[in-house]
């Protein structure tokens, strides 16, 4: 499917639901095959990476892209880079302000002046797999009390419709699908987002199953994980884990 046709995408926009890439996947399971964006005004059960909730204010994007079959399933996973380029773009152009604020953190994240103002959620299931990449993005509240600390657009100076952003973000997203072309394209996808990439050549934490490891984030590999050289010199690969500057306690 060309971009501009993946970018007038249809969309579905819902004043209340548990979670947008929830009711994605429920309407694959009932036979829709996309490409569809899921749009709701508030999420009563949102959620974020590795089973955590995610605050969904009104006034907020909540958002999900239901494809099917975008990929082999091994390379499925890389579709979290490809979102988080189109959402750094997407942010640039609705904020253009912050854009030299905006950046890219490790797996897919969206930072705004290093706090997080975004992030993005890639599940499947399936047979042909049906992917849901939904994206939630800070417009006008953010949560005073994460981990990590947060920020949104409004409280950056910036005014920012979820509509609006929508429809950036559905041309951004668009036009890198096809660069990245099932897969295939992954190399520029990984160059572009290693440009835009948070704490490269840093020292930092990384919280990991059980244990954490620090050392200084060198690069992503040609599957996504996080090089981390330690201070012995080896390289260690990545796959799944929280990244948080040095300074801050994890």
């Amino acid at each position: 499917m060309a971009a501009a046709a993946l970018a007038e995408t249809a969309r579905v926009v819902l004043d209340s639901v548990d979670s947008t890439n929830a009711e994605a996947l429920r309407r694959a399971s009932a036979g829709e095959r996309g490409p569809l964006w899921i749009l709701a005004r508030q999420q009563t059960a949102g959620r974020g990476r590795r089973g955590r909730a995610w605050v969904s204010a009104p006034g907020n994007l909540h958002a999900t892209l239901l494809l099917t079959d975008p990929s082999p399933a091994a390379a499925a996973p890389q579709l979290g880079f490809v979102a988080g380029l189109a959402l750094h773009e997407a942010a640039a152009a609705a904020a253009p302000a912050l854009a030299s604020s905006l950046a890219l953190k490790w797996p897919n994240d969206l930072l705004c002046h290093g706090r997080k103002i975004g992030g993005i959620l890639v599940e499947g299931e399936g047979t042909p797999i049906a992917v849901a990449i939904g994206i939630g993005v800070n417009c006008r509240r953010h949560p005073e009390d994460a981990e990590y600390p947060a920020t949104d657009f409004a409280a950056s100076g910036a005014a920012v419709a979820p509509e609006a952003l929508l429809d950036a973000l559905a041309r951004e997203v668009a036009a890198r699908l096809i660069q990245w072309n099932r897969g295939a394209g992954f190399a520029a996808i990984r160059a572009a987002w290693l440009v835009r990439a948070s704490g490269r050549g840093e020292h930092v934490r990384v919280r990991l199953a059980g244990r954490e490891t620090s050392g200084r984030f060198e690069s992503i590999d040609e599957a996504g994980r996080l090089m981390l050289r330690g201070g012995d010199g080896s390289v260690e690969s990545i796959a799944v884990g929280e990244v948080f500057p040095f300074t801050q306690i994890a």
